[in-house]
Order: C-alpha cells, then sequence, then structure tokens
C-alpha cells in the first residue's frame, strides 16, 4: 500500500470518529463540492445520492466556469457519508469541501 493511501485511510478514520462525535446519527449531512461546470461528473456525482431524498443547491461561479454543489441528506452514519466521500473522490476533477 502506498504512503498516500495510508495517509487517506487516516484522514477518513479521523473523519468518521469526528462526525460520530459532532451529530446524532441518523441525520442530515450536507455535502459540498466543487465541479467544472462542463464537467460530465456533476451528474455522475448527483447519481451518487439517486437512492435517497436528497436536497441539492447548485451555484455557479462568477466566471461560471465552476459549479458549486451542496447536497443536504439523511445520512444513517458517518461511516456512509464516508463512503459517498470515497466514491466522490474516484471522479475527475471533483473538489470536496
Amino acid at each position: 500500500m502506498s504512503q498516500k493511501n495510508t495517509k487517506s485511510e487516516e484522514f477518513y478514520l479521523r473523519f468518521s470518529e469526528q462526525l460520530a462525535k459532532s451529530q446524532i446519527w441518523p441525520g442530515i449531512y450536507m455535502f459540498k463540492f466543487v465541479v467544472k461546470s462542463e464537467s460530465h461528473h456533476l451528474g455522475k456525482l448527483k447519481k451518487l445520492f439517486d437512492n435517497e431524498e436528497a436536497e441539492f443547491s447548485e451555484k455557479l461561479s462568477s466566471k461560471n466556469k465552476f459549479t458549486s454543489l451542496t447536497i443536504k441528506v439523511r445520512m444513517n452514519s458517518p461511516a456512509a457519508v464516508v463512503s459517498v466521500y470515497k466514491k466522490a473522490s474516484a471522479l475527475e476533477g471533483i473538489m470536496a469541501l
């Protein structure tokens, strides 16, 4: 396993622990992503939430080059949140905030 993957897994573990302490589960979680506006990955990102009742909000940057996507959705656990971030990280050009 590469050092980068180890750091990522450590990050996700710490993040999951922080989520467990910071709110009650299941609960509403707000995801925020930035995507290049012309990217076909925006649709793929939204499909990660197809099975959920998600509230989407999009905002274009001042020069319309980027789209900010906010998703409010009920998640069952910190592990479910981490799973979404891991799937989103596999999409090229997606930046999680």
